[in-house]
C-alpha cells in the first residue's frame, strides 16, 4: 500500500551531465519497488511542424517546451497517493503517443529532468532536490555520442543545435536551478561516494515517513 505521504524526489542537471544515470542508481539503491518514476522528457507538449526546417528552429530546452500543468497534477496526484496515467512522447512525430503508461503511486517519487529546479511549481512539490554537476565539455561529448548512436542525427545539426540552444538554455534555465538544490552530485554516476550518500538520506527520509504513517494508522 503507498504511504500517505511520499517522499517527492527530483533529479536535474544540463544535457549529458549524468543524472539519468544517477537515477537508475537511486532506483537500484532504494528499490524499484518503492519507487515511482517520472521523465520529464515525457511531458514534451506538442509541437506543429510541417518541414524538417521548421522543426530545427523549436526551442526543446525552453520551460514553454515542457507541459509543466500536466507534470504538476501528476507529482500532486501522486502526492497524495492516486495513480496517473503518464503520457509517451514519441520523438519521431515530435506529439504524445495516443498510449500512456499507468504510474502507482509508491513509498518514494522521483522525477528527473534538465527543467525540473528552474520551475517553482516542481520545486514547491521536492522534499529532496538533487542537481547532477558535470563539465560542459563532458556533457557536449556525450551528446554528441547520445544522438549519433540513437537518434540517427549528424555532427553538424548536433553541433548548430548545441550552439543555438541547448548551451544557451543551459546558461539562462540550467545551471542557476543548482541554487535550489539541497545536494549537489558532481560527475554524475561515476561519483560512487555521492551516490552512497544520497542513498542513505533517501532510507532516512522513507524510515521518517513510513514512521509517520505508523503513527497515524495506530491513532
Amino acid at each position: 500500500m503507498p504511504l500517505s505521504s511520499p517522499v517527492i524526489l527530483g533529479v536535474a542537471g544540463g544535457t549529458g551531465s549524468g543524472k539519468t544515470t544517477v537515477a537508475r542508481a537511486l532506483l537500484e539503491g532504494v528499490g524499484r519497488q518503492r519507487i515511482a518514476f517520472l521523465a520529464q522528457d515525457s511531458y514534451y507538449a506538442d509541437i506543429a511542424w510541417d518541414s524538417p526546417e521548421h522543426l530545427a528552429t523549436h526551442n526543446f530546452d525552453h520551460p514553454s517546451a515542457i507541459d509543466t500543468d500536466l507534470l504538476v497534477a501528476d507529482l500532486a496526484r501522486l502526492k497524495r497517493g492516486e495513480a496517473v496515467e503518464c503520457p509517451v512522447y514519441d520523438f519521431v512525430n515530435h506529439r504524445r503517443s495516443k498510449e500512456t503508461v499507468r504510474i502507482e503511486p509508491r513509498s518514494v517519487v522521483m522525477a528527473e529532468g534538465i527543467l525540473l529546479l528552474a520551475e517553482p511549481r516542481i520545486r514547491d512539490l521536492l522534499d529532496f532536490k538533487i542537481y547532477v554537476d558535470t563539465d560542459a565539455d563532458v556533457r557536449l561529448m556525450r551528446r554528441i555520442r547520445r544522438d549519433m548512436r540513437d537518434r540517427g542525427r549528424t555532427l553538424d545539426d548536433i553541433l548548430r543545435q548545441y550552439t543555438e540552444t541547448v548551451r544557451l538554455m543551459h546558461l539562462e534555465f540550467v545551471e542557476p536551478s543548482k541554487r535550489w538544490a539541497d545536494v549537489i552530485v558532481p560527475e554524475g554516476g561515476a561519483n560512487r561516494v555521492a551516490l552512497e550518500m544520497v542513498t542513505a538520506r533517501l532510507h532516512q527520509l522513507l524510515s521518517s515517513s513510513e514512521e509517520r504513517a505508523s503513527i497515524c494508522k495506530d491513532n
